[in-house]
């Protein structure tokens, strides 16, 4: 899976505020358009500056009036924003076709995200705008500009003139190119349906993100909340798919923690960055359902992974397990054909020996083959690796992570462990994650508190003993070990550390 920027776990606190752009429509009420741009960006540690394209009449139920900004007053506030430099631009609501080629002409040049969410229906009031001129100059002068569009469906209907109510073909038909996404928003389909699903299209793949339909009545402002809190996050350095779930996960909260405004429908209410909900993902084509692996921790196991070894060879299972480790990985990358079979065999027989759950690394088939306890799988396994058959052999599965969108898919297959990492900087491997360190540690641990979770990356006995406080089930490392004076006694100190810092509760 390839990443175009850095990816974080948690928003960096910045004494510098990273600044995004919002051109869209003003509000009277307050409960939507520009105004909610700019709560979403706060809670998320962002300035935002605006460039109003109407100023409306609105109650809380009623749009009553739309005034559109002259055209000269729009383009000197959007020339003032662009001179402070913003990291990403979320269009809103754009009052007609000249405005959009004004706005598509003065963003030509633009190097940062833009995401345009398209207003050509007020559905939560019952308005819509039949402009067809506003419809084609949105798809031929603006979006081809735009690395996301977020419609819902009658927008998406209205942009192609189409009744089809197919979420996939629909997201592919407004993709403006391979290169750029489309979310399809789901609130208005299938509207008697449990859960709200957003269908988006991307350029390496398609995935859609679903939330239980919550009965509120407090919806005013969700469009615009979900795209501007996706430029947000692109403002601050988050990667397309990463920004589509945390967002996701945001609307969620603030859907739930929405509620009345003097007695009247009120508008989702925006807060910090989320924690909890997160989406279920789903693929067009996966076959991921009813996937069910082993648990590989309690009942007649041991509570936690504990320390957790990762070794390239046979030769350094046979010097560590004698020291009462419980838990190790085995990833061979210098054999192949039958002297790698008879080594995974032989690593198998090992551990069995010594009663210790031994996972191997990516060969799924040879795990299966050779009776293993468990198999350990990257993101990029996941698609190639049969699944189903892992899981009907009855061996239990971990799966590495990095951000919340590998998390999220993770989440679908139900695994036996989640790994999380870097937690600090690592020489064994290049990665484009920014480390977490234990405030990332503990926010993880936090999230994922249903789930055993697995600490990996450069972590020693210098900051075990941090590692092993916050609670996490295991703790993997390769260089603590293989490379110290004496692994042995390194490997029986390392056990000690992690069994005197956990905390209470946790044996």
């Amino acid at each position: 899976m390839k990443y175009s920027a850095t990816t974080h776990c948690l928003p960096p606190q910045w004494e510098d505020k990273p600044l995004m752009l919002s051109i869209g429509g003003s509000d009277s009420a307050a409960l939507a358009g520009v105004q909610m741009d700019s709560r979403c960006a706060a809670v998320l540690n962002v300035h935002c500056s605006t460039a109003i394209t109407a100023t409306t009449a609105q109650t809380n139920e009623a749009l009553l009036a739309v005034n559109a900004v002259p055209l000269a007053a729009l383009a000197s506030q959007i020339e003032a924003a662009l001179a402070q430099g913003p990291k990403a631009i979320k269009i809103g609501m754009l009052a007609n076709a000249e405005q959009v080629q004004l706005v598509a002409r003065l963003l030509s040049n633009a190097q940062v995200p833009i995401v345009c969410d398209p207003v050509l229906a007020t559905t939560s009031q019952g308005h819509a705008n039949p402009d067809d001129k506003l419809s084609k100059a949105l798809k031929k002068e603006l979006f081809p500009l735009c690395q996301l569009i977020t419609p819902n469906l009658p927008e998406a209907q209205q942009l192609l003139a189409s009744k089809q109510k197919d979420m996939w073909q629909l997201a592919r038909q407004l993709c403006p190119s391979k290169a750029q996404w489309v979310l399809l928003k789901g609130g208005h389909h299938m509207t008697n349906a449990d859960l709200v699903t957003d269908y988006i299209h991307g350029p390496e793949h398609c995935f859609s993100l679903s939330q239980p339909r919550l009965a509120t009545p407090h919806t005013r402002g969700t469009g615009c909340a979900l795209a501007s809190t996706i430029a947000a996050l692109l403002a601050i350095g988050y990667e397309m798919r990463d920004a589509l779930v945390i967002a996701n996960m945001m609307q969620h909260e603030g859907l739930i923690k929405a509620s009345s405004i003097n007695g009247e429908r009120g508008c989702l209410a925006p807060q910090g960055f989320p924690s909890q909900h997160w989406p279920v993902y789903a693929e067009p084509a996966s076959h991921w359902a009813n996937l069910d692996f082993p648990s590989c921790v309690g009942d007649s196991q041991p509570k936690d992974l504990g320390l957790y070894p990762i070794f390239d060879s046979v030769d350094w299972l046979a010097r560590i397990l004698p020291t009462g480790i419980s838990t190790a990985q085995i990833r061979i990358k210098h054999l192949s054909g039958e002297p790698l079979r008879k080594a995974i065999q032989a690593a198998v027989d090992l551990a069995k020996q010594y009663h210790c759950r031994l996972f191997i690394n990516d060969y799924w088939q040879l795990a299966i083959e050779t009776g293993a306890y468990g198999v350990h799988l990257g993101q990029e396994d996941l698609q190639s690796a049969d699944l189903h058959a892992i899981s009907k052999a009855g061996l239990r599965l971990g799966i590495s992570n990095h951000c919340h969108f590998e998390i999220t898919r993770a989440l679908a297959i139900n695994p036996s462990y989640l790994a999380c990492g870097p937690i600090y900087a690592t020489s064994t491997k290049q990665m484009p994650w920014v480390p977490y360190g234990l405030e990332g540690l503990h926010y993880w641990r936090q999230a994922l508190a249903d789930h055993p979770l697995v600490a990996i990356a450069g972590i020693d006995s210098s900051n075990i003993t941090a590692i092993a406080q916050t609670g996490v089930s295991g703790i993997a490392l390769i260089t603590a070990i293989t490379k110290a004076t004496d692994a042995q006694r390194e490997s029986q100190h390392l056990k000690q550390l992690i069994s005197s810092n956990r905390p209470a509760g946790i044996t």
